[in-house]
């Protein structure tokens, strides 16, 4: 099964490193979880509004533009019914999907759900050794 990303999912994809993009479109392509893009690249103030809210912990995100101006990081969350879930259980069933994406492609990608402190479902991002 597949699904269909929104244009407003793939346009928020402009956004991000290309490697990131080529994972995040071929998910879709074998995904069985309906799922869209929430946040790819964020400014500085944006970070900051969410360091402060405690919604992240660094102002070292992933999110913010890399040497090539797109972000290394990209928030997914599937949708039931058109509208995003915040259910870990969903959040366990997209995680293979992307993962093995990634390795389909060829692209090394870390889950902040696996992260052993702040646990971050959504986020996806470019592991910092292979993608400085």
């Amino acid at each position: 099964m597949a699904i269909t990303l929104s244009a407003r999912s793939l346009e928020r994809l402009e956004d991000a490193h290309p490697d990131l993009r080529k994972v995040i479109v071929h998910a879709a392509s074998i995904s069985t979880v309906d799922f869209t893009v929430l946040e790819v690249l964020r400014t500085v103030e944006r970070q900051r509004e969410l360091v402060a809210k405690g919604a992240s912990k660094t102002m070292k995100s992933r999110h913010l533009p890399g040497a090539n101006g797109k972000s290394h990081a990209v928030d997914l969350a599937p949708m039931i019914g058109g509208q995003v879930s915040w259910d870990w259980p969903l959040y366990n069933k997209l995680a293979p999907i992307i993962m093995a994406a990634a390795k389909d492609v060829g692209v090394p990608i870390e889950w902040g759900g696996s992260w052993r402190t702040f646990k971050d479902g959504p986020h996806w991002q470019l592991p910092w050794n292979e993608y400085p």
